[in-house]
């Protein structure tokens, strides 16, 4: 009775850990460095789902795709609606030219341990590489490193500073 009575408990508690717990969107706005450009607020769905990209204007791919960085809130790796005109336009001009490449550069600030940074440096490069895919360009054209809190683009201590490390730079190979 006791090998029975104990199974089921068993048996609960695993499936109790096995349930997913829902996660909260994100909402915040990335960093003021970076425009918001009315067609990616007007046209993007939520922050943390990757949507098809809607067409960008060739005049407008060249001014976009001279940003070379996009920004992300503190402990996010979910790309920001401001951010994915952007990402688009870089991934429409991969589309185009087929033997261009890049390699997406994932950051963090220096809050957080090394080997979590790194890997939400990886996290946030993986999921601009996600977005450059879906916006025409080839996995094979883009290569993804973190270096997590190691190439501080601002190496204050403050939420100024720390603004501009949480980023991902997408940079021609």
């Amino acid at each position: 009775m006791k090998k029975i009575f104990l199974s089921i408990v068993l048996v609960n508690l695993l499936a109790a850990c096995a349930s997913d717990v829902a996660k909260e969107e994100v909402t915040e706005p990335a960093t003021p460095a970076v425009a918001e450009t009315p067609a990616a607020v007007e046209s993007a769905p939520t922050a943390t789902a990757v949507a098809e990209p809607a067409p960008v204007a060739a005049s407008d791919e060249a001014d976009l795709t001279a940003t070379r960085s996009v920004f992300f809130p503190f402990d996010v790796d979910a790309v920001q609606e401001s951010d994915r005109a952007v990402i688009q336009a870089h991934g429409a001009y991969l589309a185009k030219n087929g033997n261009a490449k890049v390699r997406v550069e994932g950051n963090a600030d220096e809050r957080g341990s090394s080997e979590y940074n790194l890997a939400l440096g990886q996290r946030r490069a993986n999921n601009v590489k996600k977005l450059l895919v879906l916006s025409g360009a080839k996995a094979s054209q883009v290569e993804t490193v973190s270096y997590g809190e190691e190439k501080p683009r601002d190496t204050g201590h403050d939420e100024s500073a720390w603004s501009q490390n949480r980023r991902a730079d997408i940079l021609a190979k």
